[in-house]
């Protein structure tokens, strides 16, 4: 619908843009809201811990960590498949970057430290 070409998929194992909007719209929307809300209200989502090696933190942090993580590798894989970097590229994996820093910065850290407030599952 926005006009891109079926032939930039030809390096990659998709026939077509649907699978990768879906992934797109879970992983990079419908997921980072859910962080998001987590980030804000702390819920203390049990299943969400065993996902993380990071105890010490709420399992938000962690997800948002996760969120930058995946943000950079989905530029580069996406660069590797088109065989091509335009501005887009670079705007999203220095958000990725971004996020990334945000969430190490020691006062992030030890705002989302678990001490005596809260209580894991």
């Amino acid at each position: 619908m926005i006009g891109m070409p079926a032939s930039v998929l030809e390096r990659s194992p998709f026939d077509s843009y649907a699978i990768p909007g879906i992934l797109l719209l879970v992983i990079f929307g419908l997921l980072p809201l859910m962080v998001l809300y987590g980030l804000f209200n702390q819920p203390q989502w049990s299943w969400a811990y065993a996902l993380t090696p990071f105890k010490a933190l709420h399992a938000a942090w962690s997800f948002s960590l996760y969120i930058g993580f995946g943000q950079i590798i989905w530029i580069m894989v996406q660069t590797y498949m088109m065989d091509t970097v335009s501005i887009v590229h670079v705007f999203y994996m220095s958000l990725g970057m971004l996020v990334q820093i945000v969430t190490l910065l020691p006062a992030v850290q030890r705002y989302f430290m678990l001490d005596g407030r809260s209580e894991r599952s």
